[in-house]
Parts: C-alpha cells; sequence; structure tokens
C-alpha cells in the first residue's frame, strides 16, 4: 500500500517518491507514496509531474485502481526502484481544495438550517453544484443561502482532517450527510473533515486550512431536478 501524503496534508507540493510498479499495459506507475490525489467523491484527480536526476515524466492523470493508486504517464515510464521528485500543479490543486470547501460550506449551512440531505454533487476548478433534497425553493431562499455562506467564509472557521476506526466514527451524528451511504462496509478507517462550529462529515478530498482561503462564493445558478430535489451552482472569484 502507498503513503497517502494528500489525507493527512494537502499543502504538500512536491516529495519524494520511489517508483515500486509499472503497468506497461497502462502506461502508469505506482510510487511508494504519493501526494497526487487520485479522484473520487466528486473532486477531480490532480496531476504534474515525476523528476528524476536525468528525465522528466508528466503525470496527466491518477486514479485508484483495486488497492493501488495509478499513475498515468504521457510518453515513456521511469523504472522500478527509480527514486522520483513528484511535483503537483500547484495551482490547479489550489482551486479543488478551495472549491471542494466551498461545497462543503454550502452543503454545512444548508443542513444546519434547513435540514436537506444532499442527493448528489460535482465540481471542477472554482466551480461545482449540489442537490439537496429541498420541497419549496425559490431566489429569495438561494439568496438567503448565498449570504449565509459567504459569511461562513467571512467568520474564518478553521478546518481540520483527521482518521478515525469506523466505530469511533459513526457516533458522529449526522456524519454522513448525503442520501445514500456510501462508505463500503470494508473500510476500517474513516476520514473526517471538520468546519470548526460549522460541518462535520466524512470525506477523503482535499481542503484549505480555513474558509477564509475560500474567497467569495457566488450561486450562479438554481433549478428543479425533480419534486423534492433541487439543484444549486456555484462558482469561486480566482
Amino acid at each position: 500500500m502507498s503513503e497517502l501524503i494528500f489525507q493527512k496534508d494537502s499543502y504538500v507540493k512536491s516529495f519524494e517518491c520511489k517508483v515500486i510498479k509499472v503497468d506497461m499495459e497502462e502506461n502508469a506507475v505506482v510510487l511508494n507514496r504519493t501526494a497526487f490525489y487520485p479522484g473520487g467523491g466528486g473532486q477531480p484527480c490532480d496531476n504534474g509531474v515525476l523528476e528524476t536526476a536525468t528525465d522528466k515524466y508528466i503525470v496527466k492523470k491518477v486514479k485508484k485502481k483495486g488497492s493501488d493508486i495509478y499513475h498515468y504517464i504521457d510518453g515513456d515510464l521511469p523504472k522500478v526502484d527509480e527514486i522520483c521528485i513528484g511535483k503537483l500543479d500547484w495551482e490547479h490543486r489550489y482551486k479543488l481544495m478551495r472549491t471542494h470547501t466551498a461545497m462543503h460550506i454550502l452543503c454545512g449551512v444548508v443542513w444546519r438550517d434547513y435540514k436537506a440531505q444532499v442527493t448528489g454533487g460535482d465540481m471542477d476548478c472554482l466551480k461545482g453544484r449540489l442537490d439537496f433534497e429541498f420541497e419549496n425553493f425559490d431566489k429569495e431562499l438561494v439568496d438567503e443561502i448565498e449570504i449565509k455562506i459567504n459569511e461562513e467564509v467571512k467568520s474564518a472557521r478553521n478546518i481540520s482532517v483527521n482518521i478515525l476506526g469506523r466505530e469511533e466514527a459513526f457516533k458522529i451524528p449526522d456524519l454522513i450527510r448525503t442520501k445514500i451511504n456510501l462508505l463500503p462496509e470494508g473500510i476500517k478507517e474513516i476520514r473526517t473533515v471538520e468546519i470548526e462550529g460549522l460541518d462535520l462529515q466524512a470525506d477523503g478530498g482535499t481542503h484549505v486550512k480555513n474558509t477564509e482561503e475560500v474567497g467569495k462564493i457566488k450561486i450562479v445558478e438554481y433549478k428543479s431536478k425533480g419534486k423534492i430535489n433541487k439543484r444549486i451552482y456555484i462558482e469561486l472569484e480566482e
């Protein structure tokens, strides 16, 4: 199993690692440790480069395959046991961190004030959408939510990550905010992300350290996707 640096520290931009597996068919490598996020939970994967003493390899995609994290390379592959320096495309990663935290702020406010569960979501750099179980939904409510989520940004709430045993984690009320529990039974440890005083839920993605880093959040669109399924689209400033 590779050490997953991103699970404990989202701010690691470069790291030393060793190639422990090469898959010629997939044109991918597995590293003994990685800060590249493989995508999941609506958050896209990272990209960047692996550098050795003599070569540079473009990491165009990262994906979890079985128990391995595959780093897909554009072109020739490094060799097994080769020592590399992994370097993230930090601008891309940091935008995703800000966006993911913005989604949690939105989720936290909607759950706290309206008790609406999440039924779906997706995100990319500086934009995303979440679906909620709302029955009544109009512009006045959306405007109210936008004011509230930006108040949380300005509140400069700290954000922390913990990894708990499954039994301990599930003692936390409302740990799962999605309508469907997406955590498989076999997972023994649960990673939680807490926005101090607002939101605490199970999550595997990368986040900023403080809500202030998110910047202004704009609700750019909203629509009904069914009788009790409403969609909110957000965008962040550069």
